[in-house]
């Protein structure tokens, strides 16, 4: 009987080893997958700032665009309200 005491002891020590290094096992597992999400969160962090200077670029080019557009607006404006002249000949 005491031999089974210490098959006992040595099988609980040896499944405790066992699901100690599954559970290590699986966490570095999982390390990898976190670092690989890590990396494409990074990729898509650094489109979007390059979308978003894009789209400030285009706002930019835009307001330029409507301002000029004003400009000319004004000055047809001013042509349209000027005195006809009469015709030569």
């Amino acid at each position: 009987m005491l031999m089974t005491k210490r098959h006992l002891a040595k099988a609980r020590t040896l499944g405790v080893a066992i699901v100690v290094t599954l559970g290590l096992g699986a966490c570095a597992t999982y390390k990898e997958e976190f670092a690989g999400i890590n990396s494409r969160l990074d990729q898509l962090d650094t489109k979007v700032q390059g979308a978003a200077q894009s789209a400030e670029s285009a706002n930019q080019s835009a307001q330029q665009a409507n301002q000029r557009l004003d400009q000319i607006e004004s000055r047809v404006q001013k042509l349209e309200a000027a005195p006809r002249r009469a015709p030569r000949g």
